[in-house]
């Protein structure tokens, strides 16, 4: 199974961003623990560069590593060459997903309008991050893929295990989780991790009902 066929089959992104850099791997076998197989670590996160080596050499397949908040081509390519499998961005930037596309890793642009939507996909994007999608909700995702069906959408912001099903059952591919999973402002002990396990088993049960 390929890496996008993987996104999409698993549907969580989990979204790693300001953690400690020596904190990273304990958090990640945590969530692997609870089922979590796809992990973000964004680019504005201590030595995100080296993180994203760490976790691909410890892993290999079992767990797919990609780089958020990636703004520009460089900086995707230096994620790309660390080993990232994934490329998510907030905004559009053309330069950007050709660049990812061009080592043959999965692009992920965020875009909010169906005309934005429409041009990286068309611009070769893989999947579209719909942020932030807190501002609208799950009929959104709903009315996008009323005549954008084709277009894999990626729900990020504000989703939690109140609403994560009604994101999915709207039509969303999958979800991002930022700090409704992995919060970096608490403390990274045994008990924070057990939690983390357990948060995790929660989301992707929630996820597993609605498939």
């Amino acid at each position: 199974m390929n890496v996008l066929s993987k996104i999409l089959k698993y549907k969580i992104v989990a979204i790693i961003r300001g953690s400690k850099a020596s904190d990273v791997l304990s958090i990640a076998k945590a969530l692997k623990k609870g089922g979590i197989k796809i992990l973000e670590i964004t680019m504005n996160s201590p030595s995100a560069l080296s993180v994203i080596e760490e976790l691909t050499c410890e892993f290999g397949d079992e767990v797919i590593v990609g780089a958020g908040t990636v703004l520009d081509p460089e900086s995707a390519r230096s994620a790309l060459l660390a080993g990232a499998k994934f490329i998510l961005s907030p905004t559009v930037d053309i330069e950007t997903i050709k660049m990812t596309k061009r080592y043959g890793a999965i692009s992920i642009p965020g875009a909010f309008t169906p005309t934005e939507i429409l041009k990286a996909f068309e611009s070769g994007a893989d999947i579209i991050k719909v942020f932030p999608i807190s501002c609208v909700g799950p009929a959104y995702i709903k009315d996008i893929k009323g005549p954008l069906k084709q277009i894999p959408l990626l729900a990020t912001g504000g989703i939690n295990l109140d609403n994560i099903s009604a994101y999915i059952n709207s039509g969303s591919s999958g979800v991002g989780l930022g700090s409704s999973l992995v919060n970096s402002k608490f403390e990274v002990n045994e008990e924070y991790l057990n939690e983390l396990t357990e948060k995790a088993i929660k989301f992707v049960n929630k996820v597993n009902e609605c498939v």
